[in-house]
């Protein structure tokens, strides 16, 4: 039977110093009359940079597992995930070290008629909705995995990737269909990524004014929104390619029943 737990934040949200983008999942509903519990399910971006205090608040969440989405040249340039006592760190990458490794060097050290080559006319914003694209698509053994892991003993869990927003975005989007939330409130979530304290920093090599200037913002931000088009695109992907979300949760992610109702149990109440 499912245990009743309070309806209410485990915490207010808190300020961290060296960890961007983080929030309980909590509170979200579900299409049967449920509620994402508090305390279960959290998201931020990297821990790389996590405090003294940032680290004390985490270690106080009493998480099981901690997944990153990173991929090695990831954490090579931000660095490992600093240790949580007692939790289980799991890396699942979700995009390959080489996959754009030439583009993003070009957006951290590119000059201006560089950045717009790659960036402008909508390129950018091409690029963020093909990579939702080809997660959905070719990550399914990942997100699998992941909601096995939640469904057996996983939570409570924390998801990231760098900036919180796609990988780590795209990861909790699959987990909350999975338990039955419905797609304007997974949307809701998503796009608070947006909020001017959860940005990613964008990271240029350059310290001149010039490599962060009003066109070079402008250029960079398809990259480093959370655009509902994005989130609409994985969607229209599930349907393009399995038909409907049911059929890609138990034959693109190989959920059975009792797994399904597993993860409600662990993460709703």
């Amino acid at each position: 039977m499912t245990q009743q737990v309070p309806q209410v934040p485990s915490s207010a949200e808190p300020d961290l110093t060296g960890v961007r983008n983080f929030r309980d999942v909590g509170g979200l509903p579900t299409a049967d009359g449920r509620t994402v519990r508090y305390g279960r399910l959290f998201r931020s971006g990297h821990l790389a940079h996590a405090t003294a205090a940032d680290t004390a608040f985490l270690n106080s969440l009493g998480l099981h597992t901690v997944f990153d989405f990173r991929n090695d040249a990831d954490q090579k340039l931000e660095g490992p995930d600093v240790e949580l006592t007692g939790v289980r760190n799991v890396n699942i990458p979700l995009s390959d070290p080489a996959d754009g490794a030439e583009f993003w060097r070009m957006v951290r050290d590119g000059g201006m008629d560089q950045l717009r080559e790659i960036l402008d006319d909508g390129k950018a914003a091409a690029r963020m909705t093909e990579a939702y694209r080809r997660i959905i698509k070719d990550r399914t053994a990942e997100h699998s995995r992941v909601l096995h892991a939640l469904a057996e003993d996983s939570v409570p869990a924390l998801m990231h990737c760098a900036a919180g927003k796609d990988r780590a975005g795209l990861s909790v989007a699959v987990t909350l269909l999975a338990v039955g939330v419905e797609r304007e409130a997974v949307e809701a979530d998503y796009v608070k990524s947006n909020d001017p304290h959860r940005r990613y920093r964008v990271q240029r090599s350059s310290d001149s004014p010039d490599a962060m200037n009003a066109e070079v913002l402008r250029l960079l931000a398809p990259l480093f929104d959370a655009r509902v088009e994005y989130l609409g695109a994985a969607f229209s992907t599930i349907e393009e390619t399995w038909g409907d979300t049911e059929t890609y949760l138990t034959q693109g992610l190989k959920l059975a029943p009792r797994t399904r109702e597993a993860l409600r149990e662990r993460l709703t109440v």
